[in-house]
Order: structure tokens, then sequence, then C-alpha cells
């Protein structure tokens, strides 16, 4: 049985795609997946499946789809790759609220973007993650998920520090 951290990108954000955490805990367990969890109201959850990463993005989506009618991206990383995006985050750690990773739905060749008045807010493309540091806050960034899709062509969901830390922590409790 293989562990998997999967992330839905726009559940749950400024009351749009509201999509209650118990209901989706039960729909992954009638998708016959195990050791389901979810963490925190944004599409944080942990399950275990015999599937490829492929067959649970596509298994996912098409029930989000047809239960909830939400047409959104399922993101899905391996702990090993889950440990790897932790350890080689480029940027100092210092100041978690500034600190984020962008989990990106396919690998890109890309490792720059030009993006205007970033200031001091800096960014890594490393193959499917982009590495953000953003001293001006999250509320002011121009390093958003919107952007990073339109300049990299690809779908991206977004986690701080603290959470991406803490979906580690839980994973662990089951591998």
């Amino acid at each position: 049985m293989n562990t998997y951290i999967v992330l839905l990108r726009g559940i749950n954000v400024s009351g749009k795609n509201k999509l209650p955490m118990k209901e989706l805990r039960e729909l992954l367990v009638k998708l016959k997946y195990s050791n389901v969890s979810t963490y925190i109201q944004s599409g944080n959850i942990i399950l275990q499946s015999e599937l490829s990463k492929e067959e649970i993005i596509l298994t996912i989506h098409k029930a989000i789809k047809k239960e909830f009618d939400y047409d959104i991206p399922v993101i899905i990383r391996t702990p090993e790759e889950w440990k790897l995006a932790i350890d080689n985050y480029p940027f100092s750690l210092e100041n978690e609220k500034i600190v984020a990773f962008s989990f990106l739905s396919t690998k890109t060749s890309q490792t720059e973007i030009e993006v205007k008045g970033i200031n001091e807010d800096r960014y890594k493309i490393v193959n499917d993650l982009v590495y953000l540091y953003c001293p001006s806050g999250f509320g002011k960034t121009k390093l958003t998920n919107n952007t990073l899709e339109k300049k990299l062509n690809v779908s991206s969901t977004t986690r701080n520090l603290k959470t991406t830390l803490k979906l580690w922590d839980l994973v662990n409790k089951i591998i």
C-alpha cells in the first residue's frame, strides 16, 4: 500500500467551492482509499492506495466533479517527494509567515518567469515545484497560483510552511 499527499486547488477559499472535509473523506472512503485523513479546510488529504498517482488524480477529480460539480485541479506527491521539497527549500526558513511551496501538476523545464513588481519576493522553480519567499506577504505578492499557472502553463496550488510541515508530520504517523 502506497501513501500519498493529495492537494486540491481552490477548495473553501473566499466562500467558493465549499467542500466540507467530512464529506470529502466519506467520498474518498467510497472510492476505496485507505487511512484517509484531511488537514484543515483547504483540501489537504493523506491517503493510501495501490493505484498509481495518475489513477488517483483522475479518480478523485472525476468523483469531485460528479458529487460536488467542482472542476478543480488535484495534485499529488509521495512522502519522499514531500520530504525532498522541504529539505531543498533554498531560502531562509527563519520567518515561517513568508515561506511557501507551490506544487505544480506537472514538471516544467522553465526555471525563470517574468513577473513585474515582485520587489523583494523570491522564487525558485525546480521541476514540479516553485519555492516561494515573500517578505511582502502572501496577500501582496505577485507570485500567486494564477500567475504561476499562466506563466508555466500548469495547475498550481500553494501551501505555507506551517501546513507543509504539518502534512509531513501527519504522513509520518502512517508510514
